[in-house]
């Protein structure tokens, strides 16, 4: 197999560009603000503790939740905005049928992670809905309905919660799940007292399937085909409405599963304390990662460690946690340019190699023309 140098050049030269206009832009709003520049790098840069390895592993399996659940959305030029909303419904929903129950042990996560993702798709699909049968954009839904979300479960949250603690608590949370349906997490980390979340194995097999069925089925094919032209889409035979629906079904199912690690190996309830703006994050993520599984994978990395990175930031270097808020955007919008760039730059290049080509006298005369 031929390898392609300025292929694999310009593959590289996208990420590599976007980490130094990052790293430029960063410092120079440091120097503006009169941070100490070179002390804010080294402790970003510092090699974490083992506990706190596992804290950014824990972080980046729910952020490739999120982010996946976004991508789906976005490889059909669909812009779910709500899997803030989506994953708070699924997890309040997972959380109350969990606490009860019905099921023993592992089959009770089951019918936990099934109601989520029921939970999540039925959220999404009013977006869905909305947007086939009245024209309504789905950014626009999908924010109100993280407004409506955020209301309905703080509001079912004062009817479901536990109240064996008595009311001593500012904490409100529904019962917690039973222990046998507690998972303890896994030993990866030497040295750290705590461990990875087990349902990292959830957020693997999500990963795998998001790969396999976008990439590699008709469905997927269709889905991205109606994203990139509805018209060519249509005169193949695909269905646009129905697969918009299905989309943004999917999108919320997966949104759904978002809080899942948190619920059955953090917290074992719902409540006010549960981790906010893991919808939001998975925006940015999603495209940090320009919707490839791997890449995905790599910006949740990326922004877990920044995040858990912050608290150091504030107490060694003395700057504000915030300052990582600035970091992330920055990234982002670096990717996105860096990989605009280097693809005008590979059009430009093509062109010019075609052009070459043509004007080359070793060129194949076209079939019937004169000599």
């Amino acid at each position: 197999m031929k390898l392609d140098a300025r292929r694999i050049g310009l593959s590289l030269l996208a990420p590599v560009l976007a980490l130094v206009v990052a790293f430029v832009i960063t410092s120079l709003i440091l120097l503006l603000a009169g941070d100490p520049v070179a002390e804010v790098w080294s402790t970003l840069l510092r090699e974490p503790r083992p506990r706190t390895v596992v804290n950014i592993l824990n972080g980046a399996v729910v952020y490739y939740l999120s982010a996946i659940a976004v991508a789906i959305g976005f490889r059909m030029n669909l812009f779910n905005i709500g899997v803030e909303g989506q994953y708070r419904i699924a997890a309040f929903c997972a959380a109350v049928v969990a606490a009860q129950g019905y099921l023993p042990g592992f089959l009770n996560i089951l019918l936990g992670l099934a109601t989520a993702m029921v939970a999540g798709g039925l959220w999404a699909g009013i977006a869905g809905y909305l947007k086939v049968k009245r024209g309504v954009s789905e950014v626009i839904s999908t924010i109100m309905l993280n407004a409506i979300a955020t209301s309905l479960v703080a509001w079912l949250l004062t009817k479901a919660r536990d109240t064996s603690a008595g009311s001593g608590s500012n904490v409100t949370n529904t019962k917690a799940i039973p222990q046998s349906s507690q998972l303890d997490g896994f030993a990866l980390v030497p040295g750290a007292s705590n461990k990875v979340y087990t349902l990292l194995v959830l957020a693997v097999l999500v990963g795998v399937l998001y790969w396999f069925v976008l990439g590699k089925t008709r469905f997927g094919f269709d889905l991205r085909a109606a994203g990139q032209s509805e018209t060519a889409a249509v005169a193949s035979g695909v269905k646009v409405p129905r697969m918009v629906l299905t989309t943004m079904i999917l999108s919320g199912a997966v949104a759904g599963l978002v809080g899942m690690p948190l619920l059955f190996g953090q917290d074992h309830n719902y409540g006010t304390t549960f981790q906010p703006g893991l919808g939001f994050a998975g925006i940015g993520i999603a495209l940090l990662g320009r919707n490839n599984p791997i890449g995905i994978g790599i910006g949740a990395l990326l922004w877990s460690y920044l995040d858990q990175q912050s608290n150091s930031l504030q107490i060694t270097a003395g700057v504000a946690p915030e300052l990582v808020f600035i970091i992330q955007g920055v990234i982002v919008l670096a990717v996105v340019i860096a990989y605009e760039l280097v693809r005008r730059l590979s059009v430009r290049l093509e062109q010019s190699k075609v052009a070459r080509e043509l004007a080359s006298p070793s060129a194949p005369t076209p079939e019937g023309a004169t000599a």
